[in-house]
Formats: C-alpha cells, structure tokens, sequence
C-alpha cells in the first residue's frame, strides 16, 4: 500500500502548530496555482515571482489566520493577490508605505510574535535569517521583525537608495522561500534564548545610563573604537560624544525606553520609546532605532535613525 498523502487540513492544523515542514509541503503543494495567480496580475517577470515569495512569507507569519482549514487554497490565492497590488503600487516613483493587508501588525497582537513563540518554527525562521549575507539580513530584519517597515525608512537607516533596498528585499525574499520549500529538519540555534540574552543587555545599558554609569555598561560590551552614525549623518568614533549626548537628554528629563529587541547573527536592533518630560513634550522625537553591529561580539558599529511615527 502506498503512502498516504496528507490532506491540506491536517497539514494547515500541522503547521498551526509550529511544523514548519507541514507549512512547506503546502506551499509546494500550491506554489503552481500561487504562480498562475501572479503572471495573471503582474504578467511575466520578476514582479510575479517576487510577489509569490512575498505571499510565501506572509504565510509563514499568517497561517494561524487561516479559520478553515479546508480552505488552504483560496486563502493562498488572496495573499498572493495583495501582494501583487503591493507590487503594483511600488511601481510609482514616489516611495509608499505598506497596504495594511501585508503590514506587520501591531504590537501585542502580532500573529508572527505568536508564531515566534512556538520553537520549531521560530527557530528555523531565524536561522534562515541568519543564512544571509548581512546586507540582506538586515533589510529584512527591519521589514519583518520591526516597526521601521516602510522601503523609505529602512532606506534611511541602511543609508543606500530606495531601489537597493527594494533589491535587497528580493533577494532575501527568493533565499528564503527557497530555503522554506526545502524545509531542512536539522536542529537550529535557540533563538529565544540569545534574544532574551540581547535583551537583557539593552535593559541593563539602558538602566546604567539612567543611573550615571552608561559609560562603564558600554566598556563592558562595545568596542572602545566603535563608529556611531547619527540620525543626522553626523558620525562620531568611541564613547564619549555618545555618554555626552545620552547624560544631556537624561539632564533635560527626556527617558528611554527599551520597547523591542531583534536579535540576529552580527546584527542586533533596539527600537527605544523616547519619553519627553511634561514641560517640553517635544525634546525628542517619539522613539529612536538603534542598530548595533557585532564583531567577535562586541558592538562595532552603530546606527541611530528616528522613525516617523
């Protein structure tokens, strides 16, 4: 008797529950009638194809909003068309944000923070991440995993243009649909335990410099040569102008926040709020990025970018 092939519903179930294996049998199950719906929109080309890869990843964040099932197909072919109207609408010159369809959604409701809670999954997304060159890890770090999700930010922030960006974008995209499809069983590094790890040092550099000793919590864990670009371009080399700067806005009544922590190979990303004082609400801007780069573990490069909010 030859083997069973599993039904998409048990695989949907599967795949709920974390098995990214379950989740890549779909998808390969149905990356045909996902293609068919692209070139029917976008017509041949690369469009088309970066668009299925974008529906792949939506899946990976979303599959926990699939209600029925049964109904794998249909959902697969609505993702794939929002995400050819995405492509269509970043045809236009003038950069744009999201369609809120493909956005990450907010904070605390966040089906791919669900999604990183369940082990399996969570740590084979990372260390598909972590399989990128950094340049594509880093876009996609911001894409994915935080709130600086439009083209033109992260343009900004990785100071390159909008078109390289959008590139970056597609080549990390292709890496991991691929590497999803193959869906390798191997065992991955636990991500959770070297994001609360990194977090942990945010919280604790944070809670120094409230405390007048933010210079010796850098000592411990940066490089005393690291480069910090500033959101205005200004670049600075070692500790002291970024001590001078964080004691003025701690002087002036201004608080900083840890609010999130993404945590990857070589790269590790702090979104901080930014807590004006009542009398001078408008001190600081709302929130600032943080974008430490590691060498032999140790910060050696930082960036800091305002988003808008």
């Amino acid at each position: 008797m030859g083997n069973v092939v599993p039904a998409d519903a048990d695989l949907v179930r599967e795949a709920q529950s974390g098995d990214v294996h379950a989740l890549g049998l779909l998808l390969a199950r149905h990356q045909a009638g996902m293609r068919a719906v692209a070139l029917s929109i976008l017509g041949h080309g690369p469009d088309a194809e970066d668009a299925v890869q974008e529906a792949a990843l939506i899946a990976l964040r979303r599959i926990g909003d699939v209600r029925d099932p049964a109904a794998l197909a249909p959902w697969l072919r609505t993702v794939v068309r929002n995400a050819c109207r995405m492509q269509i609408r970043t045809r236009t010159p003038v950069p744009v944000g999201d369609l809120e369809a493909l956005a990450p959604p907010p904070r605390g409701e966040s089906d791919l923070e669900r999604l990183l809670d369940r082990y399996a999954m969570r740590d084979w997304v990372w260390h598909a991440v972590g399989e990128l060159s950094p340049d594509l890890r880093l876009v996609m770090m911001l894409r994915y995993f935080t709130e600086v999700t439009a083209y033109e930010h992260i343009a900004e922030l990785c100071a390159v243009p909008v078109g390289t960006v959008r590139s970056r974008l597609s080549q990390a995209r292709a890496k991991l649909s691929e590497a999803l499809l193959a869906t390798a069983s191997r065992a991955h590094d636990d991500v959770a335990a070297l994001t609360d790890a990194r977090r942990r040092e945010a919280e604790e550099t944070l809670r120094a410099a409230h405390h007048g000793s933010f210079a010796q919590a850098l000592a411990a864990l940066w490089s005393p040569e690291v480069e910090v670009t500033w959101p205005q371009g200004k670049r600075t080399k070692g500790f002291d102008y970024l001590v001078t700067a964080m004691e003025r806005d701690l002087g002036d009544g201004v608080r900083h926040r840890l609010a999130n922590v993404v945590a990857g190979r070589g790269v590790v990303i702090w979104e901080n709020d930014l807590i004006n004082p009542s009398d001078d609400p408008f001190h600081c801007p709302p929130a600032v990025v943080w974008v430490n780069f590691l060498e032999a573990g140790r910060v050696r490069r930082v960036r800091l970018f305002h988003p808008v909010r």
